[in-house]
């Protein structure tokens, strides 16, 4: 499995593959998700194999306990202390290949070379006891998750510097 940039030519994959793995959520517009590859493309990639695209990461630096609101274009970066994973998705036909895992590994060094304190994200859909397997911890916040699905879930992975 291939992790590389994201091209213009590969919207066309990530809004299926978007459609395909949330059946909870309405899907976010084109110009949403291009909104987060615009401001951080350095921390968006798509999962190939075969030369298909099979799934899709959309990261960026943000503020920890403040994720951002879903369906709302990202215009600019705030004063980062934490890399967020927007959306993490992989195809049926890419699961089990251990996508989620090279994934991390790439952002854990990614936040590192920006000197973040750790990956954040909001599970949805069930998908918290996947991150939990995958080292992320519940975290209690303010910011109501009301745009998210109702078992929303903020989840943060702290990163050791030591260790990298």
């Amino acid at each position: 499995m291939l992790l590389r940039a994201i091209t213009p030519q590969d919207w066309d994959a990530i809004l299926a593959i978007q459609d395909e793995c949330y059946s909870q959520l309405d899907p976010e517009p084109l110009h949403v998700l291009q909104s987060k590859w615009q401001v951080s493309p350095q921390s968006c990639f798509v999962f190939e194999v075969n030369g298909s695209v099979v799934g899709y990461c959309l990261a960026h630096p943000w503020t920890t306990n403040m994720p951002p609101a879903l369906y709302q274009p990202i215009t600019h970066l705030p004063k980062a202390d934490t890399l967020y994973l927007h959306d993490i998705a992989i195809s049926a036909k890419a699961q089990g290949l251990g996508a989620g895992a090279k994934a991390l590994t790439r952002l854990t060094l990614l936040a590192d070379r920006y000197n973040l304190n750790s990956l954040s994200l909001v599970a949805v859909q069930g998908a918290d006891s996947y991150w939990l397997k995958m080292g992320f911890k519940p975290q209690a916040i303010d910011k109501c998750l009301g745009s998210y699905t109702d078992d929303a879930m903020y989840m943060i992975y702290n990163i050791d510097h030591r260790d990298i």
